[in-house]
């Protein structure tokens, strides 16, 4: 990624990381950028900064508009590592007297990354610095998704680098949104879905006092992915729908196993359920990664999950899934349990208690079948599919009641 100019004075100056397949757990099969920015004012910044092994073509980057000495401030909105890991170096490079402006919890987390080295400077929510002709604003905004988060606005070009807020793990040629048009939704679906759904209830706080603050915001800036110029609404419009948890008619029916039996229960299942005309999306877990699951559960009204019994406990797949998906805490949901059993059969009710601090709710009993689906089976499966499908239907009727 070569330095690109994005307004007036501001490039882009990050890097893209084509080959990175996996971010703590979340797949990335389209690889990610780091982006950073350089503003070219009477005082000249740069906000944000790129992964510790991109360090050297990022200061490639700035070298094609500037000499990087002439940076006179850093500005570090996260302190994530892929955010911050370049800033030893680049000071270094620069100045090490320079002032590195994060949020007091910025300030804390740098600190214990890099010790003494850096001179930092803390900010408080609605702080303003005057570049020259520029001013930026910092927002805090905590918990989106660390502690020391924050966004960067700058005038008069009405921009908002928002950090890890309204990315997407995707690394293409294309910078703004009219360049992908729709194709970049599912990735910022997924970003969503597997980084900030457990803080939607403060991604909708942050919305509304972004919202109060009146700013016009004509661009948004994230740190991974591309920037939303041309209709910035529309992903703050995505944001605060995801935030919601607003179910739509569809289930996702994941399971694990071992002799085919509790697919088999699956497949089934999945059928009762679209006899309902609800959509219906069975997912096995050796085939489907858990940040794709995480992306079809943010939106689905029932989530229904299969396991076998091994060893008087639950597949380990489908621990692995139930471990990720209850960190996350997707909320309004209709729950299901099901599995095939050998002679112990404990899967089903591990299942249920597993996932009881979501308070869902849950379609009683769940489904145990001994050893493969015969067509009494069957037909109990289909009819446990039809019930939840019915049960997402009802759901569906409150919510519209609701509004």
């Amino acid at each position: 990624m070569k330095a690109l100019e994005i307004a007036d004075g501001i490039h882009s100056v990050g890097v893209r990381d084509w080959n990175v397949r996996d971010f703590h757990g979340y797949s990335t099969p389209y690889g990610t950028s780091y982006n950073a920015f350089l503003v070219v004012d009477e005082k000249i910044a740069l906000i944000d900064t790129v992964k510790e092994e991109f360090t050297e073509q990022m200061l490639e980057n700035i070298s094609s508009v500037l000499d990087p000495k002439s940076i006179d401030l850093v500005i570090s909105n996260h302190t994530e590592m892929d955010h911050s890991g370049a800033i030893p170096r680049l000071m270094h490079r620069i100045g090490e007297d320079k002032i590195v402006y994060c949020s007091k919890m910025g300030q804390k987390n740098l600190a214990l990354h890099f010790g003494d080295r850096l001179r930092l400077e803390s900010v408080e929510n609605g702080a303003t610095l005057s570049l020259g002709r520029r001013k930026l604003t910092f927002l805090e905004t905590r918990m989106l998704h660390w502690p020391d988060s924050m966004f960067t606005y700058i005038e008069p070009e009405n921009i908002l680098f928002s950090s890890d807020g309204f990315g997407q793990h995707y690394a293409g040629y294309e910078v703004f949104d009219h360049e992908i048009e729709d194709d970049v939704m599912p990735h910022a679906k997924k970003y969503f879905a597997n980084i900030l759904l457990l803080y939607a209830a403060k991604v909708l706080k942050v919305l509304e006092s972004v919202k109060k603050t009146g700013l016009d915001i004509r661009m948004i800036c994230p740190d991974h992915g591309i920037f939303w110029k041309r209709d910035p609404g529309r992903i703050l419009d995505a944001y605060a729908r995801w935030s919601r948890q607003e179910p739509s008619a569809k289930a996702v029916v994941l399971y694990d196993t071992m002799w085919h039996s509790t697919e088999a229960m699956a497949e089934t299942i999945a059928a009762g359920i679209h006899e309902t005309g609800v959509a219906v999306r069975p997912m096995h877990l050796r085939r489907w990664h858990r940040s794709d699951v995480m992306t079809e559960v943010l939106d689905a009204a029932a989530v229904v999950v299969g396991s076998p019994t091994l060893n008087n406990g639950l597949f380990p797949t489908v621990a692995d899934m139930l471990t990720y998906m209850k960190g996350l805490k997707p909320r309004n949901k209709v729950g299901a349990a099901f599995g095939s059993y050998g002679w112990s059969g404990e899967s089903v009710r591990l299942v249920q208690s597993e996932l009881e601090p979501l308070r869902w709710d849950w379609i009683e009993p769940g489904l145990r079948i001994q050893y493969r689906p015969d067509a009494k089976g069957r037909a109990s499966c289909r009819e446990f599919g039809r019930r939840i499908g019915q049960a997402v239907l009802a759901l569906m009727n409150s919510e519209a009641s609701a509004k």
